[in-house]
């Protein structure tokens, strides 16, 4: 596969809008682990390898496991994710796919009981954020496999 552009350079001010919405949701509080385990399915569900390559290994360097990485677009069928991630991993999947083009008021209700209102908007922008970087990066090819993870030299 080969890029068609780099929007960075072709755009630097409409990546550095998406990045600022970035750097909020860096910021808004919620678990760095959790973030990064909805990044990771958002770019599963836009079949974005760029992001996650990206976001495997930020989550690997944060701690996450091989075995929870590996089995995430099954999270449902297993038992080692926290009720709060659960609910993160649904929210997800329904802000990114829309079905019936709504979020169904069970996902909505089980968000709900994990998160606060402004925990639910912060992780609501936080999908917005992902589901943005995949759309640039599928659009525009971005060839995966580069991606260092800032301050832990190269992860394999």
């Amino acid at each position: 596969m080969k890029a068609r552009l780099d929007p960075r350079r072709a755009s630097p001010e409409a990546m550095q809008a998406l990045l600022g919405l970035q750097i909020h949701v860096n910021q808004c509080g919620l678990e760095h682990g959790l973030l990064e385990l909805v990044k990771y399915r958002a770019s599963q569900l836009n079949g974005c390898a760029w992001c996650m390559d990206m976001h495997t290994k930020d989550a690997r360097a944060a701690g996450e496991t091989e075995q929870r990485l590996y089995l995430l677009s099954a999270w449902r069928e297993c038992p080692f994710y926290t009720e709060r991630e659960q609910a993160a991993l649904a929210w997800t999947e329904a802000v990114t796919r829309l079905p019936n083009g709504n979020v169904p008021d069970e996902v909505f209700a089980a968000a709900r009981t994990q998160f606060g209102e402004q925990e639910l908007v912060e992780l609501t922008m936080a999908i917005i954020a992902i589901n943005g970087w995949n759309r640039v990066n599928v659009a525009f090819r971005t060839v995966p496999g580069t991606y260092r993870v800032l301050g832990h030299g190269p992860v394999e």
